[in-house]
């Protein structure tokens, strides 16, 4: 509780501050409205059924490329952590790919799969992959020996290792990417949806919102959606990772 009153005070001092600013004329109302202007926009957009439509859209996208993303990244960094040899010969092409932008893939993308949900969806999961991959092979890299020679003492399986003792100890990691992932791949979405022009989502919104150039008020507006729903997003799993993960102080760490 206090760390939330003490977030909720940061930020009421954040918009005091912004509507100062622009009330005494620091900054142009009319390229930057108040805070006032801004959060009524915002309430009276969380009544109208199109914005409902453009989030749930935007929500579906995340959802789905971050569930893909965890379905292939899990897998591939057990496999990749497992093997020294494969992790070995597959480092150049990982090293290789990582760096590349996903928004820089936009025309490729759109010329490959076209300018629909698609081209969002493999765009985020491209960018979510990432860390859930790199944390795993980074936890499976991190077991304590004595752990490994201690099963295989015990006349432990490779398959049983895997399941009993590595998947355990890895958890927290992998879980620390999901979230990480999480944040990334709704950047990407919203993103995607504003400069490949979505037919949905929050990103179209936002695009249509700025063309006028008059109405400030709901690029903002649509803004602090975007902001408040990645906030959401990342301290629900947070709080679930604690949670679940209690019994480890591995929580909240990442593979740089």
């Amino acid at each position: 509780m206090r760390s939330v009153l003490r977030n909720l005070a940061g930020l009421v001092g954040f918009f005091l501050l912004w509507e100062g600013a622009v009330r005494a004329g620091l900054v142009p109302e009319l390229f930057v409205p108040p805070p006032s202007v801004v959060l009524a926009t915002t309430v009276d957009l969380l009544g109208q059924q199109s914005f409902l439509r453009d989030v749930i859209a935007t929500l579906l996208a995340w959802a789905i490329a971050l569930l893909i993303s965890i379905g292939v990244a899990v897998p591939a960094g057990l496999l990749l952590g497992s093997v020294p040899w494969l992790r070995a010969a597959t480092r150049a092409i990982v090293e290789f790919l990582r760096p590349i932008p996903s928004v820089a893939l936009i025309p490729l993308v759109l010329l490959v799969i076209g300018s629909g949900p698609e081209a969002k969806i493999a765009l985020a999961v491209y960018a979510a992959v990432w860390p859930i991959l790199f944390n795993t092979i980074y936890a499976l890299a991190e077991i304590d020996p004595v752990l490994l020679d201690t099963a295989r003492a015990c006349g432990t399986s490779k398959a049983r290792m895997l399941t009993s003792v590595a998947l355990p100890h890895a958890a927290p990691f992998v879980f620390t990417g999901i979230r990480m992932s999480a944040a990334i791949a709704l950047i990407l979405v919203v993103s995607t949806e504003y400069v490949a022009s979505a037919a949905t989502g929050l990103g179209r919104f936002i695009l249509d919102a700025s063309s006028g150039g008059s109405r400030m008020d709901l690029v903002l507006a649509g803004t602090v959606v975007a902001g408040l729903i990645g906030y959401l997003i990342n301290d629900g799993l947070e709080r679930i990772g604690r949670r679940l993960f209690r019994w480890s102080d591995t929580v909240g760490r990442a593979a740089t």
